[in-house]
């Protein structure tokens, strides 16, 4: 500011007079329009000398990139690009342009978990779809040890004849037997693995590039995510454990998704017990309130609905029914899927 001035006026609220004899030109502005001090900027006000402009872990978004170009930063330090192999299990598993049989479906689980780590910024490792034989199951799994930072299949850690991933994770695994947890009180996503696999005798490729990885195992060893098969249990496990276990390895801060309170319109069955995650569709009224209702049949296989939803209506675990005009918790999702 120049010496003596302390307001700034912004030159659309200045109406400019010229007098018809060649006499000085005067301004004017209309009265009660401006404050002492209005439209100045001071040193600092912006970011103050040693306060920091970001911290570890913030993700870079286009606000933060502006804001580290504003101080002049050619360059930051960031982590790494989490490394995430994937893979699909089964016989019935087709892929996209295979022609269709009896008791076969595609292989959507594969492009909705690529399309999810992608989002995330993860590099993807796509492997395709395993079939159930011990043997082909076991070098996949030792390959995808040897060069992610973690794993995600789909299918095969239920119950049946051919279900062979918390098998392998307990072949390939640590002392511990590789499995953390398996089976869990929640719907859709109960037959849920999560554990660690380690491709024993063999180097990691690219080891080195391990080191820039908050909480990465060592020891060629890769943590593993075995999601059920179904494909909207898929997306829910995602949501509830993957995402917020590799944003924790990626060395993000990470934050929950959104819970919101909105108003059943419609009752909703419950048993307690377990909990669930029903696919809604919730929408602000005037006043600002929410509601939600369910997009109607909650199977695990009516991939449309996840489509359809822009949130999980969360039924906690000793919660019982719901009737029409109760307030529930609502994980929102847009965005993310």
């Amino acid at each position: 500011m120049p010496e003596g001035l302390n307001t700034v006026v912004p030159q659309e609220m200045v109406t400019v007079e010229v007098p018809l004899n060649n006499d000085a030109t005067s301004i004017s502005i209309a009265p009660n329009t401006l404050n002492l001090g209005d439209n100045r900027r001071f040193a600092g006000e912006d970011l103050m000398q040693g306060k920091p402009a970001l911290s570890q872990g913030d993700t870079l978004t286009p606000a933060a990139l502006g804001l580290v170009a504003s101080l002049g930063l050619p360059s930051v330090t960031v982590f790494r690009k989490l490394r995430v192999a994937y893979f699909s299990t089964g016989d019935e598993i087709l892929s996209l342009g295979q022609a269709p049989r009896e008791g076969a479906v595609y292989d959507s689980n594969r492009y909705t978990v690529f399309g999810l780590l992608t989002r995330m910024g993860c590099e993807v490792i796509d492997m395709g779809v395993v079939r159930d034989e011990p043997a082909l199951l076991e070098a996949a799994f030792i390959q995808a040890a040897s060069t992610a930072d973690a794993i995600i299949t789909s299918g095969g850690v239920s119950v049946g004849e051919a279900d062979y991933t918390r098998a392998m994770m307990k072949k390939l695994g640590a002392d511990s037997g590789g499995v953390a947890f398996w089976r869990i009180a929640m719907r859709p996503g109960r037959p849920m693995a999560v554990g660690r696999i380690t491709a024993k005798n063999m180097a990691k490729s690219d080891s080195s590039q391990r080191d820039n990885c908050l909480d990465c195992y060592e020891n060629n060893s890769a943590i593993l995510f075995g999601l059920p098969g179904n494909p909207v249990a898929v997306m829910v496990t995602f949501l509830a454990f993957v995402r917020p276990a590799l944003l924790r390895m990626m060395g993000a801060n990470a934050k929950p998704l959104p819970l919101l309170k909105a108003i059943s319109l419609e009752p909703i069955r419950k048993k307690p017990g377990r909990t669930e995650y029903q696919r809604g569709i919730v929408t602000t009224q005037a006043d600002g309130s929410l509601q939600v209702k369910t997009t109607g049949n909650q199977g695990s296989g009516v991939l449309s609905s996840m489509s359809q939803a822009n949130g999980l209506i969360v039924l906690h675990h000793d919660q019982s029914s719901v009737n029409v005009g109760d307030a529930v918790d609502v994980m929102m999702f847009e965005g993310v899927i």
